[in-house]
């Protein structure tokens, strides 16, 4: 089977594309670097040309509201419409968990955009909502920055490893379309306060965490509930308190 992973080059792209090579599967890791731009549209007849599936785990370069927003419009609209000319019989998009609770955040106002496009169109999907990865913890950290301290949120968040991602959205995506979403997430509730204190003491990073429940996660204000997966959600096998005893710092830029 022919299947082509938009953003095939990230994190998870990356650890997608050798999993369903391995299971034998014609497998083509689509990015601008490859020639492939859902945003002009360039490459994509061609990279589509005789592919069944298609995955879509590509992500917006900047979070800013009206960018975010153009990215995932334009490049689902361009997407779409070049698998529906090519026949493609399987559209998986990576999504997040929580996200129709999130929308005072604009990233997660253009998610749902995206995921809009996806349920109009005529092409059988299905929606993975994934909770937010360990490797994102750094990310989550700056994200609170204020002087030298970091203010976290001590909302409850049950992440997942990248390499349990991967092992979900490979088994889905050799699977039939759900018209749907599906969950995932680790098997670890845990405070994001508690999660991102962690990581960062662990890659010997000293500064001052704030807790406060005003904090907003990317423009949104949680409760326990806001980032939670539902009953019926697939878990992974690591343990984010184990997995964060070898984390180590984020690749420098």
């Amino acid at each position: 089977m022919k299947i082509v992973v938009i953003g095939g080059s990230g994190l998870i792209g990356s650890k997608l594309v050798k999993r369903l090579q391995a299971k034998g599967h014609e497998v083509i890791a689509a990015s601008p670097a490859s020639g492939v731009n859902t945003i002009t549209g360039e490459g994509l007849a061609e990279v589509l040309t005789g592919a069944q599936v298609v995955v879509d785990v590509a992500n917006s370069p900047s979070f800013e509201d009206k960018a975010v927003m153009e990215f995932f419009q334009t490049s689902g609209r361009n997407l779409l419409a070049a698998e529906a000319a090519a026949g493609v019989q399987h559209h998986v998009a990576l999504s997040v968990v929580g996200t129709d609770r999130l929308q005072d955040s604009g990233y997660f106002r253009a998610k749902l955009a995206q995921e809009k496009l996806i349920k109009e169109a005529k092409i059988p999907y299905t929606l993975v909502h994934s909770t937010q990865f360990f490797e994102f913890m750094f990310g989550i950290a700056q994200s609170g920055v204020q002087g030298d301290k970091v203010h976290l949120s001590p909302a409850m968040m049950q992440p997942i490893f990248s390499d349990d991602v991967a092992d979900a959205l490979a088994d889905l995506v050799l699977g039939p379309p759900i018209n749907g979403v599906a969950e995932i997430a680790g098997p670890e509730p845990i405070r994001i306060s508690d999660a991102v204190e962690k990581y960062l003491r662990q890659i010997g990073d000293r500064r001052e965490i704030i807790v406060d429940n005003k904090t907003k996660y990317f423009g949104a204000l949680l409760d326990d509930k806001t980032l939670m997966p539902g009953a019926g959600v697939r878990v992974g096998k690591t343990v984010y308190s184990e997995w964060v005893k070898t984390a180590t710092p984020p690749p420098a830029r």
